[in-house]
């Protein structure tokens, strides 16, 4: 019988190892796993490449991992945002990497990624920093960067609602990068606010098949990352 629920955030994140590359889900506060975040947190891999749409916020969640310092590199679009402090200060130290991604470009090689395209040509970043030491090709007349896919040993994503297959529906715009992190990783790790019984999702309405799921655990009760930034919370508490 195919089951893939997990009981606890610690358990789902237990195979996370030191140097390990991991894909984790948001936009802002949208769709970030703050729990499974902090579950990674407590477990204590060391080392990790993080692929993320920003750095996160205040001293919770992604800040609070790169806080902890248990990121050696950040491959995202947005490092510095409102309430970032932790990973502009760290990066001004020389203490993590930064490889800087335009957002465009980060959703289509993480997507490229998980179709196993190897590597594709694109006009954003040319004639910037960031096209520097890329191969540059024209086509039609126009100039283009190749960007490499990205894949990774986990994705830690978070979605509305899940079954024991593995199925997920997200909330809204929460989706973000979910949906192609969850195609991109060897090892998938998913905290949904319910789980709800074989049948209940329409196919229809599935957005991530099962099939690109590994592990699911339900968070009924989520953390804000808004609130807890505005009530300077820190993880660990």
């Amino acid at each position: 019988m195919i089951n893939k629920i997990i009981n606890s955030t610690d358990r789902a994140v237990a195979g996370i190892f030191d140097g390990a590359t991991v894909m984790i889900g948001g936009f802002g506060e949208a769709g970030s796993p703050i729990e499974l975040i902090h579950a990674l947190i407590d477990h204590g891999a060391k080392d990790l490449t993080v692929v993320s749409n920003n750095t996160g916020s205040g001293h919770v969640g992604l800040a609070a991992l790169i806080e902890n310092r248990q990121v050696k590199k950040m491959i995202c679009s947005f490092p510095r945002t409102a309430n970032s402090t932790v990973f502009p200060e760290l990066y001004n130290a020389g203490e993590i990497e930064l490889e800087l991604v335009p957002q465009g470009t980060l959703a289509e090689r993480i997507r490229a990624g998980g179709a196993g395209i190897p590597a594709f040509y694109t006009p954003s970043s040319v004639h910037t920093p960031l096209a520097e030491g890329k191969e540059i090709r024209e086509f039609n007349g126009e100039t283009y960067v190749m960007e490499y896919g990205i894949r990774a040993d986990f994705s830690l994503v978070k979605c509305l609602h899940a079954d024991r297959y593995g199925n997920l529906v997200y909330n809204k715009t929460a989706r973000n990068f979910g949906p192609i992190m969850c195609t991109a990783a060897e090892t998938t790790i998913v905290q949904a606010k319910k789980l709800v019984e074989l049948g209940e999702i329409n196919p229809e309405h599935v957005v991530t098949p099962g099939i690109f799921v590994n592990k699911v655990v339900e968070v009924t009760d989520p953390q804000e990352e808004s609130k807890l930034v505005r009530e300077e919370r820190r993880y660990p508490w």
